[in-house]
């Protein structure tokens, strides 16, 4: 007979709000047609840099970006068509455990195989040194990249969850850290995180110079992770090409629906937040700390107070990574048993932001879990709980509200109320992860 221990009675009758559907709208555009965005990108003039007979290694990264599979296929097809050899290189850093087999598996988890994109993928942790930084930081490049005639930069181009920096997330990323692989990633990281900004240029610029990075194609996604924007930057000013390209990214983010509209981001003070699910799609620290406002570094601006956070799963296709759980309050036993230390460990070790592998509070279930974050959230009053419950901190059109926040939200502009108020349901323990098609 299992019993029940003594810390989940001390939260079990701990009230949960009724809560409602709702939904926010987003100013957006979207591409539907991912290849020919890539096609007209590509007749840009750098691309003249392809010649036939040339073997071309094409970067991708851990995220879960908007149409990955569909837009890798269409670089490597558009660089056939150009008469040359393409293959992918898994460009990631430390993530997949640092080892090859495991970016690999990750790549796969994200929908890239040899099968989707057409092309081989060749995986390895090797780096070649192209050379060293005047403090002696050592500048190093993927192997199998560097042996090729020719590299194209891809990736997503977005703010990052730990730094600002004029290049944030996006192809300077990519090539400082993405293709140093585990140790390039740990180099550009080795003078503390606040600093990673400074040396993801210093680094790219020297690759910029000494290798052979032909060009490279950014995308931009809009508010509801669809695909927005596909752009294609020469080698030569490529960092301050991206730079504006970085504010745009920023622009289109989602939010959480608090504080005034016309500020870029969410402000203000909620004191329950429940997260479905965190993961590597979603952000590199599992939840976006641009959404959540808890970041890695104390500089980093905050402008939203979340009093208690509640994570309740990790998504499989971060393939064990639960980076970041840290950064909720309580976790469920569910996201703490898909926790792999091998790949949170090596991610964290070479960040050296020790912080993200840490555990928080495990409750065995979704619904204890929400009833320990009510209980410690400081409300004056726990059963008119100021509660917001979102899939994730990448999709935030759809997010269900508790009662007492209504009235404040009713009214808001490009914000609805889908539902009438229902208690939160659950099965087994887990909530029932009723969620509606995302934006069409």
């Amino acid at each position: 007979m299992i019993m029940t221990p003594n810390y989940v009675k001390l939260v079990e009758n701990t009230p949960l709000p009724r809560v409602a559907l709702c939904r926010q709208t987003f100013a957006a555009t979207r591409i539907d047609d991912p290849a020919a965005a890539v096609k007209d990108a590509m007749q840009a003039a750098c691309v003249d840099k392809i010649k036939p007979g040339m073997s071309i290694a094409i970067t991708a990264g851990s995220r879960g970006l908007a149409s990955l599979p569909e837009l890798l296929a269409a670089i490597v097809d558009q660089v056939r068509a150009r008469g040359a050899h393409p293959f992918v290189v898994p460009a990631m850093g430390s993530h997949g455990g640092a080892t090859a087999a495991g970016q690999s598996a990750l790549l796969a988890k994200l929908g890239v195989t040899e099968e989707t994109v057409g092309c081989e993928i060749r995986s390895g942790m090797e780096t070649d040194e192209i050379g060293v930084l005047d403090n002696g930081m050592s500048v190093r490049i993927d192997r199998y990249a560097n042996a090729a005639d020719g590299i194209i930069l891809f990736n997503r181009i977005k703010p990052h969850t730990s730094f600002r920096a004029p290049n944030e997330s996006g192809l300077a990323k990519m090539l400082s850290i993405g293709l140093g692989n585990q140790s390039g990633a740990e180099n550009c990281h080795a003078r503390g995180i606040d600093n990673v900004g400074i040396f993801v240029a210093h680094m790219a610029r020297m690759k910029l110079e000494r290798c052979k990075v032909l060009f490279g194609l950014g995308t931009i996604e809009n508010a509801y992770d669809e695909l927005s924007r596909v752009v294609a930057l020469d080698s030569e000013g490529m960092l301050e090409a991206e730079a504006p390209l970085l504010q745009e990214a920023m622009r289109n983010m989602p939010r959480l629906p608090l504080g005034p509209l016309d500020q870029p981001t969410a402000t203000g003070e909620l004191d329950v937040l429940v997260v479905d699910e965190i993961g590597k799609e979603f952000s590199g620290t599992g939840m976006d700390p641009n959404i959540t406002h808890r970041f890695s570094s104390p500089k980093m601006q905050v402008h939203l107070h979340i009093s208690r956070l509640a994570a309740l799963g990790l998504s499989p296709r971060s393939n064990g990574n639960g980076n970041g759980a840290a950064r909720a309050d309580v976790v469920t036993e569910r996201l703490e048993a898909d926790f792999d230390r091998e790949a949170v460990y090596a991610n964290a070790l070479t960040s050296q932001v020790l912080m993200q592998a840490k555990m928080p509070m495990v409750m065995p279930c979704d619904r204890t879990a929400i009833q320990t974050a009510i209980k410690t959230c400081g409300a004056a009053d726990i059963t008119q709980v100021r509660l917001l419950r979102i899939p994730n901190t990448l999709k935030l059109e759809y997010l269900y509200v508790s009662e007492a926040m209504l009235p404040e939200l009713r009214d808001r502009a490009g914000f609805e109320v889908i539902t009438d108020l229902q208690e939160m349901q659950f099965e087994g323990g887990l909530l029932a992860a009723n969620w509606p098609d995302a934006h069409a």
